[in-house]
């Protein structure tokens, strides 16, 4: 596959019908997970949790998601993907409503790890319905919109979930949370899928451990780990970061989001034109200094121009990364490339966090800032490849074009002999009807147009470019 554009190809409609369906599912779902990330620690804490049981939720909820992860794969050659779909919002909507009397921390856990395992299963089946609908020659910029369907909701729920539950109390998110889950339920019969291949027909997903021996694809996914690994460290600790007016923290963070959101739209974009693997060395460098400027914690410029940067980063290699997964990957591994990238997302938003606190506690938190931003450098060498590779692939695609171009022009007739002087209008056997035959009836194709090039002048035939090619043989 591949997502380069041609520009004097006509552009086929990025938004069908079934994707715009799609984008509300995802947009929904992305609202009922957001509106309770916040809201569930506070809600295990004032059932008398301690801070201890109200982080483990968090948690649960990340190893719910994993697990499912990583066994989308195989239930997409099992079950149609949109049946999947549903089946995983109702995992999101359903268990939740036991959160609408008071719970223990135990049910808590149980419905943090279900409800973790539906958005998982979700996270992956719409990131492969998505490559499935997007045109292929604009499959970047597609991501790039998918990619700001799925960044709002951080922008909105996250806030608003912590807002109306000291408000107005958790019954209203847990409605809310309940409602906006089973969205793709309620539009079942619009989502794309209906007519999904059984499992005999057509060649299996490859499965995650056939997909990491896929070229590439590991040296991608950690070079997108990288980076997510420094988006979990700023989401967890940036709030309590000594020194840093809460003022600052809430801007900043909207900051990052915003920035992200747009930098992924634009990566969309220009990687559709140029190809995404020049963007991940640029993308690498750009996060590293944001995260690099976040030495000066004391001062709100620094921070947020640390989380402009860091955010435009973040969201280039956001886009690249799955672009270039996907495009690596045979028709049949979508899914394993939509799953493999949301494995690196969720286990650097997980692991990031939980090593950064060990070292904060002895550096502090500028030098933990400044060794992450050096975690993201570390993975230039590994970008640079990337962009070497793909060069390398486009380079030999051209050679071969040019390669068949010179034979049709330069190749001699092997029924003539080398004596002969007369010009022959006779053709190898093995060359398309009209090049080198001044005789049939299709002595006006060019070989240009063999290849599906046209000519300049659609009106000139060839018998005298033929005959002159013959004649110096």
């Amino acid at each position: 596959m591949n997502s380069v554009t041609d520009p004097e190809s006509p552009r086929e409609r990025l938004v069908s019908g079934p994707l715009a369906w799609l984008f509300l599912s995802s947009f929904a779902t992305l609202i009922s997970f957001e509106l309770m990330l916040a809201v569930t620690p506070m809600y295990a804490a004032a059932a008398g949790a301690g801070s201890a049981g109200a982080g483990s939720v968090t948690g649960v909820l990340l190893l719910g998601t994993v697990a499912a992860e990583l066994a989308a794969p195989m239930a997409m050659t099992r079950f149609r993907h949109r049946t999947l779909l549903v089946a995983g919002a109702a995992l999101m909507g359903v268990p939740v409503l036991a959160l609408l009397s008071g719970a223990p921390l135990p049910v808590v856990a149980a419905v943090s790890v279900v409800r973790g395992f539906g958005f998982g299963l979700c996270s992956v089946v719409m990131g492969t319905l998505a490559a499935m609908l997007l045109p292929p020659q604009r499959r970047g910029e597609g991501l790039g919109v998918y990619g700001v369907v799925d960044s709002l909701p951080s922008v909105i729920a996250l806030p608003a979930g912590v807002w109306l539950a000291s408000r107005y109390g958790y019954t209203v998110v847990v409605l809310l949370t309940a409602a906006t889950a089973l969205v793709p339920v309620a539009v079942f019969r619009w989502l794309p899928g209906a007519a999904d291949p059984g499992p005999a027909e057509g060649p299996g997903d490859p499965g995650l451990r056939a997909g990491l021996r896929q070229a590439g694809e590991v040296r991608l996914a950690l070079i997108f780990g990288a980076t997510t690994v420094a988006g979990g460290v700023i989401v967890s600790f940036l709030p309590i970061a000594a020194g840093v007016p809460t003022g600052t923290v809430a801007i900043g963070l909207l900051v990052q989001a915003l920035t992200a959101t747009i930098g992924r739209w634009w990566a969309g974009r220009r990687g559709d034109r140029h190809g995404p693997a020049g963007l991940l060395v640029p993308g690498l460098a750009i996060a590293a200094a944001g995260m690099m400027a976040m030495i000066w914690l004391r001062s709100p410029a620094a921070v947020l121009a640390g989380m402009a940067m860091f955010g435009t980063g973040f969201g280039i290699i956001q886009n690249a990364t799955l672009t270039l997964m996907i495009d690596r990957m045979p028709a049949s591994g979508l899914g394993t490339a939509s799953a493999l990238w949301n494995l690196a997302y969720d286990a650097g938003y997980g692991a990031g966090p939980a090593v950064f606190g060990l070292f904060a506690g002895h550096t502090g938190y500028p030098a933990a800032f400044a060794l992450t931003s050096v975690l993201m450098l570390a993975a230039l060498p590994a970008g640079r490849r990337e962009h070497a590779t793909a060069a390398e692939r486009t380079g030999k695609g051209q050679s071969k074009i040019g390669s068949r171009v010179r034979d049709l022009f330069s190749s001699k007739n092997p029924s003539t002999p080398a004596s002969t002087n007369t010009p022959s209008h006779s053709r190898p056997a093995s060359w398309p009807r009209g090049i080198g035959d001044t005789t049939g009836p299709n002595t006006d194709i060019s070989p240009t147009e063999m290849m599906g090039v046209p000519t300049s002048d659609p009106t000139r035939s060839m018998p005298s470019a033929c005959e002159a090619r013959t004649a110096a043989s």
